[in-house]
């Protein structure tokens, strides 16, 4: 199982790549094997500004639906367009071409509070 080291996580599964104020985030290679083949990835929250913890977006496989949560406040200010016809990245590429929006952090003190890739490995127990 691929858990990037530079990354960090939540523990609903997010990955998260911060670049300045600006946040990547998609979901881990543990969530999206858990899911099975991604069929949907449904981002409506472009151009809002929400709390985190919010829900800004779901992913839809053969068998389930899961909410996305939003890792740190912010406003969303790019959705994967890829995504809409090729939700399948997520499955094959999730830390690459299968990211999923990036915000524009409001609090970067929020960052401290996410798991470092050891954290994450120990809530999945790998």
């Amino acid at each position: 199982m691929n858990i990037p080291s530079q990354l960090k996580y939540t523990k609903d599964h997010e990955w998260v790549k911060i670049e300045g104020d600006i946040v990547t985030v998609g979901i881990t290679d543990f969530a999206q094997g858990e899911l099975g083949d991604i069929v949907y990835v449904e981002v409506e929250t472009v151009d809002e500004t929400l709390e985190a913890e919010e829900i800004f977006g779901t992913v839809e496989a053969v068998k389930t639906v899961s909410d996305l949560f939003l890792p740190v406040s912010g406003e969303i200010i790019e959705f994967n367009s890829s995504l809409e016809d090729e939700p399948e990245k997520v499955n094959s590429d999730p830390y690459g071409e299968g990211w999923m929006i990036k915000i524009k952090c409001s609090d970067t003190s929020q960052l401290d509070g996410l798991l470092s890739a050891d954290d994450y490995k120990a809530l999945i127990g790998a």
